[in-house]
């Protein structure tokens, strides 16, 4: 009779492949914010970056001015380095997210950038650990690929909102069963890109009903109505200007790599309504999907399909929106403990990350495939059983 152990090198493979893969993450993230940090120190302020939107909207509500207004954002927008290849911004998040700008009208360009981009750095970071911590703790790498996702360096670098949305999304995760009161208030930030959300908020609203979550009912709205109101106090016309901007913006004539606008495009350019036929259809796919699941709902579990077909066939979505996928793709990489659909993920992080650096374009018609293979990735992690422990017991 002897005795068999299993030898030392069968587990080196997957702990080398998954340090590999995050010590590319870890520099990417680095490298990122070495140039978030050195570049306004520089005085080499990226005028394409959409902060500078945000900024000039900053600008105009600390001069009680209309911060829809063309001639006047195209005179701080311009003078802020914006290149002449670029249209004039506007702020596009509904008027509730005013005062979240509204301190960036008080600083100058190259000390706003940095804190901004410090604060979207910070945004990432907390959002990660959490999830983090909601996967108890895991003692490996793979947490760094939600640091390094490409959809979240390239908001980064363009200085969107979508990494406050995707705070207020890990907060409602980190908080609705323990403090529902401060999970609803997170709400707020996700409700600075509600398109992004449709799909979700509808069955939202309904776990609202049938959990009796009326708490968090009570945080969503208080935190709403307070920012409303505190938009109002800033500027109380700013509902009105904001209305006559999305008329007048062409917004509609805007190509941007999402399924609902190349289905609009495809059948009927003039026809806007296309675009939101996808969301409807989801919206109602969405509320099934919840009925079924009703009693025994779960956000991390069930929530994070929702996310991603709301991404998916959301009425339009950028390639940065995308970092909201962060908390399905992680619970998905926990959840199977499969190597080789890690580094799928990673690589195609990585040829993202690679066309960045090469200054591809965000409305490049190439970017259509992220979306769903975000999704398509999911669903293979979920149907993909755990790797076995590995058996460390004798054998006989």
């Amino acid at each position: 009779m002897t005795r068999t152990t299993e030898m030392p090198t069968a587990k080196t493979p997957p702990d080398l492949v998954e340090f590999l893969v995050a010590a590319v993450c870890v520099l990417t993230l680095v490298l990122t914010a070495i140039f978030l940090c050195a570049a306004p120190l520089s005085g080499q302020i990226a005028g394409g970056r959409d902060f500078v939107v945000y900024w000039a909207t900053g600008q105009q509500l600390a001069q009680h001015g209309n911060p829809y207004d063309l001639a006047a954002m195209t005179r701080i927008e311009r003078a802020a380095g914006l290149p002449t290849v670029f249209p004039i911004g506007f702020m596009r998040n509904p008027p509730w997210g005013l005062p979240l700008v509204l301190p960036l009208g008080f600083l100058g360009l190259r000390v706003a950038t940095l804190l901004w981009s410090l604060l979207l750095l910070a945004c990432l970071g907390s959002s990660v650990r959490m999830l983090w911590v909601l996967h108890g703790r895991p003692d490996n790498y793979l947490h760094w690929l939600g640091l390094s996702f490409a959809p979240a360096l390239v908001c980064l670098v363009a200085g969107q909102t979508a990494l406050f949305a995707l705070l207020g999304l890990v907060l409602f995760l980190r908080l609705h069963s323990t403090h529902p009161f401060l999970a609803g208030a997170s709400l707020w930030l996700c409700a600075l890109k509600p398109h992004l959300f449709l799909p979700f908020g509808l069955v939202l609203l309904a776990w609202f009903v049938v959990s009796k979550s009326y708490k968090i009912l009570a945080g969503a709205a208080l935190a709403i109505a307070a920012s409303c109101a505190a938009a109002y106090c800033i500027d109380p016309a700013a509902w009105q200007q904001y209305a006559q901007m999305m008329r007048t913006s062409g917004i509609e004539k805007e190509f941007i790599p999402c399924l609902s606008i190349v289905l609009r495009l495809w059948i009927d350019p003039q026809a806007t309504w296309l675009q939101y036929l996808p969301v409807s259809l989801a919206c109602i796919w969405a509320m099934a999907y919840f009925w079924t699941r009703r009693r025994t709902w779960d956000w991390m579990k069930d929530g994070s399909l929702l996310m991603l077909v709301s991404l998916l066939l959301a009425p339009y979505c950028w390639l940065f929106d995308q970092v909201l996928a962060i908390p399905a793709l992680l619970y998905g990489v926990y959840a199977t403990r499969s190597r080789a659909l890690f580094v799928v993920l990673a690589l195609a992080s990585v040829v993202l990350e690679v066309e960045a650096a090469y200054g591809f374009k965000l409305f490049s018609p190439l970017h259509l495939w992220t979306a769903p293979a975000w999704l398509a990735w999911y669903l293979v992690a979920r149907a993909t059983p755990p790797k076995p422990a590995a058996d460390s017991s004798a054998s006989q």
